[in-house]
């Protein structure tokens, strides 16, 4: 179920030869949903703070790239960034959607947003995209991989051409971003600050989202390798898995009664979604230099839902204080307790 909606709201139909029919491509695994209010009342003791956490100026004079930053996730990330100071390049395959974010941007914060079209699943795109970055701004203190694509499916459904649409960004797009980026960081003699975003299905594994899943789980092992192997450089690498996330109105045409949201929120034990604030504000600290020591670490970041639902006696919170003590009454009479 992670895997129905973007977490930067974007979805487009998948085109590639022998994938599923009629199923859509989403650019990111975690799911981002509508605005409406369906929280759990335990929610009020964990309200959401949109504010900065960190100093302002905590990224002046450094510089933010950011893959799929024009909309949701990557959106929310550069704007965070760029408040605290940064001046950031975005990329994605979209260029009209980059120049109008980036100028949204530039236009709140006062600090400039560079744009620059990119399509991750081209080493040659990569390589001009890193080369247009340093020229633009110089090379990079942060680099944030967030770009991605997934679509659920039956796996044996799955064709070689779908499973390659959704590899072919996550993994591969990821690995020749770090690995182009990184190159230019050795040969400059600079460090930086790696965070790649990916889900909480990446260390469980799920069912219809494989291809996500595996790609997403190999993007968290390259991080885990390159922080014991480019520490020496001056490099850091982090994760986020973030659960489900809410985005103003992106679920409306696929949950228009709300019942899945609804069903969501259920095993959320912190009774809500999480914002996009949310994630922006631990993605900003992961960058910064208040965590020159963190690295090498998946932070999950999703209200409790994952060891909510990996708990095998977690739904006996469903059971009321009456029924609670008939079976109490029950246990003290069998012979033997």
């Amino acid at each position: 179920m992670a895997a129905l909606l973007s977490a930067v709201g974007r979805q487009a139909v998948l085109r590639t030869t022998g994938a599923v029919a009629g199923l859509r491509v989403f650019s990111h695994g975690t799911p981002a949903l509508s605005s409406e209010n369906k929280e759990a009342p335990q929610a009020k003791f964990f309200p959401s703070f949109q504010t900065a956490m960190l100093p302002p100026d905590t990224f002046k004079g450094k510089v933010a790239f950011i893959t799929g930053g024009g909309t949701g996730l990557g959106k929310g990330m550069t704007t965070a960034l760029s408040r605290l100071g940064a001046e950031c390049v975005i990329s994605s395959r979209k260029l009209d959607v980059l120049k109008e974010t980036a100028a949204e941007i530039t236009a709140e914060t006062g600090n400039k947003v560079h744009a620059l079209q990119c399509d991750v699943r081209d080493p040659e795109s990569v390589k001009k995209a890193v080369a247009d970055l340093i020229q633009v701004a110089g090379h990079p203190n942060v680099i944030i991989n967030n770009a991605a694509g997934n679509f659920i499916s039956p796996s044996e459904r799955l064709s070689a051409n779908a499973w390659r649409t959704i590899t072919d960004i996550v993994l591969n797009g990821t690995a020749y971003v770090t690995l182009e980026v990184g190159k230019e960081l050795i040969k400059a003699g600079k460090g930086a600050a790696f965070l790649a975003i990916t889900t909480i299905y990446a260390e469980s594994g799920s069912g219809f989202v494989v291809p996500s899943a595996s790609a997403k789980a190999g993007v968290e092992a390259m991080c885990k390798s390159l922080a014991g192997e480019w520490g020496r450089y001056g490099m850091r690498f982090n994760v986020i898995q973030p659960g489900p996330i809410r985005t103003k109105g992106a679920f409306s045409r696929l949950d228009p009664t709300g019942a899945f949201e609804a069903d969501m929120v259920k095993r959320i034990p912190l009774g809500r979604l999480g914002t996009v604030g949310e994630i922006a504000n631990l993605a900003v600290y992961l960058c910064s230099d208040y965590a020159n020591w963190v690295s090498g670490a998946i932070i999950r970041m999703d209200g409790g839902e994952y060891v909510s639902m990996a708990g095998e006696f977690n739904s006996l919170t469903k059971v009321p204080n009456e029924q609670w003590d008939i079976m109490e009454k029950l246990i003290r009479k069998t012979k033997g307790s």
